[in-house]
């Protein structure tokens, strides 16, 4: 249909991307009210594109990982991305109907009215991340499009097979000024994050974040962050391990962890610690009898990442703390060079200043830390900075009130991990570090909107009648009266 919007020469970068926004938000003004049927058939193109080149993103993804399993792709980054986009296309006629509000007395009775209607903002930058690129890229399109709006997108340079993919993917199924994406290096990013738009999404590291945020201040463009963090898993003593530790572990392991949702690390009762070894190494063996040769365990999406874990491990080691590698099939790691596989691996106790308990992980290594006390956990995960998520795994009522009541993270899970991402009826959305705003489902629909406020007044001279009219007199002094009371 169109040309790839892809671009490379950093020369004329800045030039092309606000060109692109300029027709789009020309576009979009001259477009006036977007009706059900438009924003309709952009998500049914945006699904249809996912549907055709699903094969095609499969194998960018396993390319740039090096190993990423057909069903990891079709289930997190294909079926997550047309989820949103069906729930959408469902409900967004239900969204995009006006909401009547109370007026204030007496102007209610005066024949005053107020309403909210839901208008699109415009312009929707969203900058996408590497880990999951089409379902963070395609996903929040949901939103985006349901509420009304044009869209630039730029994915991550980490996965560039995949950025090329969806480049094709965007052109032949959207006009320019409709959707348009821009691929490159850090350099794109830069002028990106700088550019007026309406609302600015950005998925990634909450360092990357700090400069985005600087740089979208500078146009004033509000921003949702999605970000990370270290989101705790709490074992309770009434918990079930063998079924815990295999969820536990299916969320560590799936995608080799790189997950802004993964658990980071776990808090468990002392006298369980060797049991919670045990069974998350039973839980890994029945997943992946073997790592190496296994197409279904995901690499290290590059060598920087693979770099970075390894380091958190030599660290580690230097410091003689425990490291338990579950390794099914006793593969030797070190003797695979360039595979950038590495085993789930449990880290007992390590020091509280090791960097692996300092950073995100974003990967495999699974540390654990143990509690006499229950109301430990509570204070080491407020000790912390807020999480993305917090995880709870017991049948205690009074714990788990405890963890959604005296902890604050971005959302909860109670005897599971990541599952509440794929609820479409909940916001999704991080807290102080862990991000800022929220979409997904009707929450996308509200982020990706201006709610305006309008009032309609009565033929009633109201000013006159409630004394707000000079010159002012007894009328003035009663409505004063009435409303500075308790």
């Amino acid at each position: 249909m169109n040309a790839p919007q892809t671009v490379s020469q950093a020369g004329d970068i800045e030039t092309r991307m606000q060109e692109t926004l300029d027709a789009q938000r020309e576009d979009f003004l001259r477009e006036g009210a977007v009706s059900a049927e438009t924003r309709i058939d952009r998500i049914d193109r945006a699904m249809d594109a996912l549907l055709k080149h699903q094969d095609r993103v499969c194998e960018a993804l396993d390319s740039d990982f090096s190993c990423r399993a057909r069903q990891v792709t079709l289930l997190t980054d294909v079926a997550a991305s047309v989820q949103p986009l069906k729930h959408a296309k469902k409900h967004l006629r239900r969204w995009m109907r006006g909401e009547k509000r109370p007026t204030n007395f007496p102007l209610n009775l005066l024949g005053g009215r107020s309403r909210i209607e839901y208008q699109p903002l415009g312009v929707v930058g969203v900058i996408s991340p590497w880990n999951f690129p089409v379902n963070l890229t395609f996903g929040p399109l949901a939103g985006i499009l349901a509420a009304g709006n044009r869209a630039m997108i730029k994915p991550s340079e980490f996965t560039p097979a995949t950025s090329e993919v969806m480049a094709e993917m965007v052109a032949e199924a959207f006009d320019p000024k409709e959707v348009a994406l821009f691929t490159g290096g850090p350099e794109v990013g830069q002028a990106f994050s700088a550019l007026p738009f309406d609302h600015l999404l950005f998925t990634g590291a909450t360092s990357v974040a700090r400069h985005i945020m600087t740089a979208a201040a500078r146009n004033l463009v509000p921003v949702t962050l999605e970000l990370g963090g270290k989101s705790p898993v709490i074992i309770s003593r009434s918990a079930d391990l063998e079924v815990a530790l295999e969820r536990v572990m299916l969320g560590k392991t799936l995608n080799a962890g790189q997950i802004c949702l993964a658990p980071d690390y776990l808090l468990v009762p002392e006298e369980k610690l060797e049991d919670v070894i045990t069974a998350a190494a039973d839980a890994v063996k029945r997943m992946y009898p073997k790592l190496l040769g296994n197409a279904e365990y995901t690499a290290i999406v590059n060598d920087r990442h693979y770099q970075r874990l390894s380091g958190y491990l030599d660290e580690l080691a230097e410091r003689g703390a425990r490291v338990v590698p579950l390794n099914p099939a006793d593969e030797d790691f070190s003797a695979q060079a360039g595979s950038r596989k590495l085993p789930p691996t449990l880290i007992p106790q390590p020091p509280e200043d090791s960097k692996v308990m300092e950073e995100e992980i974003f990967g495999p290594l699974l540390p654990i830390r143990t509690y006499k006390d229950f109301e430990e956990t509570i204070a080491y995960v407020n000790s912390q900075p807020r999480p993305l998520a917090a995880y709870y795994f017991g049948s205690d009522p009074a714990e788990e009130e405890a963890v959604l009541t005296r902890t604050t993270s971005g959302g909860a899970c109670i005897n599971d991990v990541i599952m509440h991402v794929m609820q479409e009826e909940l916001p999704f959305g991080g807290v102080g570090p862990a991000g800022m705003g929220a979409y997904h489902g009707e929450a996308g629909f509200r982020t990706f909107s201006h709610a305006k406020s309008i009032y309609r007044q009565s033929k009633l001279n109201v000013a006159k009648i409630g004394g707000m009219l000079p010159p002012y007199g007894p009328a003035t002094e009663k409505t004063i009266k009435m409303q500075v009371k308790k």
